[in-house]
């Protein structure tokens, strides 16, 4: 099943990659927490940090923070706002707003688990540029995911695959953001874990741009 994996992850990203455009490179840490406030009903917030231009300069840093609510075994929702500091064309860090929307389900065969996220974010700039930087922009985001239960080992891979799709947004692209990823997670105990991800990344618009990205993060259950 490893040797799959790994497979199908280079399949997807090598075929990706002999068409790219203008490339970079970044490293994205994130710091996690999840606890339960109420039956069935979690508070969920985390620390990001990501940087770009060969991992050699920040791009941005934000917070999440949000309730996750399960309605049955196999479906969730949850609803987040996150406060970001971005560089901005002026070269120099700007707040911006987001808020999402999630509808979550998911499903185990045998020792696969397969779930799906179809999410609305809405988000805000403070630095305009021109009037078009006034108005919020909206995507809905629908990403897949294959997870490995390793039987009676700490260490699963999986995979992933997510799309933007611009809304209420007068652009000639139906989908203008891609995202592929692999990677492991580690489940140091019942409440930490760690993970490593690859992610290619394929932008669109406003210019193509394809990023490769190693995501590292940590988290625990409270």
């Amino acid at each position: 099943m490893i040797r799959k994996f790994l497979v199908m992850l280079v399949v997807v990203c090598t075929g990706y990659l002999t068409h790219a455009q203008d490339k970079d490179f970044g490293i994205w840490y994130s710091v996690s927490a999840q606890k339960e406030i109420a039956k069935d009903l979690d508070i969920e917030a985390d620390i990001n940090l990501r940087t770009w231009h060969d991992a050699g300069e920040i791009d941005e840093g934000f917070i999440d923070a949000g309730l996750g609510y399960k309605i049955s075994k196999n479906f969730s929702a949850a609803l987040t706002y996150r406060f970001t500091e971005m560089i901005e064309k002026d070269d120099n860090l700007h707040p911006r707003h987001k808020w999402f929307a999630d509808f979550r389900a998911k499903t185990a065969v045998g020792d696969l688990d397969l779930s799906g996220r179809l999410r609305f974010q809405q988000r805000f700039k403070t630095y305009f540029r021109d009037e078009n930087d006034k108005e919020s922009k909206e995507h809905l985001r629908f990403r897949i995911k294959a997870a490995y239960d390793i039987p009676k080992f700490p260490l699963n891979p999986y995979i992933t695959s997510e799309l933007f799709f611009p809304i209420f947004d007068h652009v000639s692209r139906t989908v203008d953001k891609q995202r592929f990823a692999g990677g492991f997670e580690y489940k140091i105990s019942k409440k930490h874990s760690v993970e490593l991800e690859y992610i290619f990344q394929r932008d669109f618009y406003p210019d193509w741009v394809d990023m490769n990205i190693i995501t590292v993060s940590y988290g625990i259950k409270l």
